[in-house]
């Protein structure tokens, strides 16, 4: 497993000097200092490490995420979803509609109001989870090795703050 996290971190240090060498040229004018062109940057090498972390899985962050909100909050309505995801309910809509048809959640609509949909995972959903899970927790760690430890909380929060100021409604 520690092989496997060296290969990983070569690969990535490999990869990094190839996009350097390749963007050494290239005048990025205000965007070599725009706080929001870095984290585009850093969401989209993030997501890649992921879904490179689950190959064998299949199955995207995004998708990840949403097994884990409905996994740890049975019961929860579309609409909290979309909230805690960050997404509006039309994004969700599909990604709802695969994690069914795949069979790792159940939509049921709500007795109280029929419009609403109350959404658990089956257990194939929990055993999706748990195995993407066991991957998230390896990238995390991974991430946590690129940020470091003493910056980890300060880190968060200062992404909290950016979702919480300027992520306004999903």
């Amino acid at each position: 497993m520690k092989q496997d996290a060296l290969s990983r971190s070569a690969e990535a240090d490999s990869a990094s000097q190839r996009k350097g060498a390749a963007n050494e040229n290239v005048d990025f004018g205000p965007l070599a200092d725009w706080v929001g062109f870095h984290l585009r940057l850093a969401q989209t090498a993030s997501f890649q490490a992921f879904v490179e972390e689950a190959r064998e899985i299949d199955l995207s962050p995004g998708r990840f995420a949403t097994l884990m909100l409905i996994g740890r909050n049975p019961g929860i309505s579309q609409t909290a979803l979309a909230v805690a995801n960050g997404r509006d309910k039309s994004t969700l809509t599909p990604i709802l509609e695969d994690l069914e048809r795949r069979g790792f959640i159940l939509r049921e609509k709500l007795k109280t109001d029929r419009r609403s949909y109350q959404l658990t995972l089956t257990d194939a959903g929990r055993k999706m989870l748990e195995q993407l899970t066991a991957c998230a927790k390896r990238h995390d760690d991974n991430l946590d090795r690129i940020i470091g430890a003493k910056d980890r909380a300060k880190f968060l929060k200062i992404l909290q703050k950016i979702t919480a100021e300027i992520g306004g409604e999903a």
